[in-house]
Order: structure tokens, then sequence, then C-alpha cells
């Protein structure tokens, strides 16, 4: 086994509806994966001189025990296969951590896909793969996959989607704001229980020349209603998004981070700065 750097991405999704409470204390969704280059983990993989599992993470020493999801991930592939490597695993982590961009899901995707090509004759088929990767994390299946996706279930049903954003300008927002995924769940049911209104909390752009090959109705996060109003300067950056020329603007996942789209790549640039201006942390992607 030679070492390797495994690169996990980072998600946004385009779209985010909460179906409601399912029996299994899951929430039903169907939301729009959308993979993107930037921020990206990076993850060194090198082999252990005995059978067990060793992680290191300059940045967040929190994140060296058995509860990372990237020993969980290890712990799965080996009981389900019989394939347990002892691994030295060195975490580099530059995707924002409670930003909703996926990164702990993206890095157990890398090291399973990883595992499994390693694994030769043991590895798994892909819906196995998935199957697996489910019991992990709603969000883990997806990056099993190469592009974008609609998901439904709790994330681990996967349809393949074209989302063409050729030429656009992507610019991904992450400021230094944590929200917690169980919290905004459970702040969602206690106000949306029994209905789910949908509400647009802020207008975008009309009579685009170019509109996005998503449209509007699929640019909505349920999230969003609950979440800015436990934190209003989301509201603002989104705000912030549209009024620099966002064609549409979004919260990725239950939040903090936020995307907005621009055909336009000095709109971009004008947003990028504005932004920045706040100390806010700022990701540019062209999409090709």
């Amino acid at each position: 086994m030679q070492a390797a750097t495994l690169i996990a991405p980072a998600k946004i999704n385009l779209h985010l509806e909460i179906l409601g409470l399912r029996d299994d204390g899951y929430h039903e969704l169907r939301t729009l994966f959308y993979p993107v280059p930037l921020p990206c983990d990076l993850i060194e993989v090198m082999p252990s001189p005995d059978h067990d599992f060793y992680i290191r993470c300059a940045q967040r020493p929190e994140l060296e025990t058995t509860s990372n999801i990237l020993y969980k991930a290890w712990k799965a592939f080996g009981e389900a296969t019989g394939f347990k490597p002892g691994i030295f695993v060195a975490l580099t982590k530059r995707i924002p951590m409670g930003g909703g961009l996926g990164g702990g899901s993206s890095d157990a995707a890398a090291l399973l896909k990883w595992l499994n090509h390693e694994a030769g004759d043991k590895g798994l088929p892909l819906l196995a793969l998935i199957a697996l990767a489910a019991k992990l994390g709603a969000d883990v299946p997806f990056f099993l996959l190469d592009g974008p996706a609609w998901a439904g279930g709790i994330g681990e049903e996967l349809t393949p989607a074209e989302v063409d954003l050729s030429g656009a300008t992507l610019v991904l927002a992450c400021p230094d704001v944590h929200v917690n995924t169980a919290w905004a769940f459970r702040a969602w049911d206690e106000k949306y229980a029994t209905a789910n209104p949908h509400e647009s909390l802020t207008s975008g752009r009309g009579g685009t020349k170019n509109p996005s090959p998503v449209s509007p109705r699929e640019m909505t996060n349920d999230f969003e209603p609950i979440v800015f109003e436990e934190h209003p300067s989301l509201r603002d950056i989104k705000q912030t998004l549209l009024s620099h020329g966002a064609e549409h603007a979004a919260m990725s996942g239950s939040g903090a981070s936020l995307f907005g789209i621009y055909r336009d790549r000095g709109s971009a640039t004008s947003a990028v700065q504005a932004l920045e201006k706040q100390g806010i942390e700022i990701f540019q992607v062209d999409c090709p």
C-alpha cells in the first residue's frame, strides 16, 4: 500500500426543501447538491506499522479522536469488507466546519473511495458503498459521485442532475458563524411542523438576459427563515451578494455559508471586495 494524498471538495445546496419529519426521527429532504472545488480538505494517508487507525489535524486537534468521521468510515468499511489496513491520516481542514459545505462528509467519502480501490477484490460495488456511506451521514453518498445530483430521503437517494453553470462565477461567503445542524432541524420542527412556507426572504434580480439554468423556484433553502432569524448577519450577506449583481443567492445546507451565482465576472469581483472588507472569508470559483 502506497501513501496517497486525497482531495475532499466542498458542496453547496442549490436547492434545499424539508418535506417533513419521518417516523425514524430523520427528516425527509429534497435537495440539489452541486460540487465545488474550493474550499477543499486534504487527507494524507500513510501506512501504519500496526493495524490501527491514527489521525492528526494540526488546525483542529479536537478532531483527533475516534469520534472523527474518518475513523468511523475506516471502521465501517473494515467491518463490511474485512479490509482494514493500519493507516496514519494527516488531515488539513480548509472547509469551514459548521458551514453547510459538507466538509466532514466529503472527508469520509474520499477515504471510502480510497479504501474501496485499495481493497481490490474485497471492494464493494457502488450501490453497496453508497448504502454504507449513508450510515455515516446524509451527505456522504453524494461525494461518492462525480457531479451534481438531486437527493431524496435523508440524502441517500441520489439522481444525477444536469446543471449547466458554464461561464458563471460562483462567490462563496464563509462567515465566522457556526450553525448546529441538529439545532436547525429542531427549530424548523418547532416552527413549521404542520406547514412549509417556502418563504422568499430576499428578492433576486429580474430581467437578466442570461438566466441561470436553475430556476428561482429551485434556488431556495427552507432553513433560511430559521437561521436568518437567529443570525441576522447571514441575511445581510445574502442581500450583499444580490445587490452586487448575483442572479441567485442562497444559503448552503443549514448554513452558515452562502453563495451567489454571477454571469458577470466584474460583478462577482465587486461582491468579493465588499464582503472581504467585512472580514468574511471568500472563495471565488469560475465554473467550467
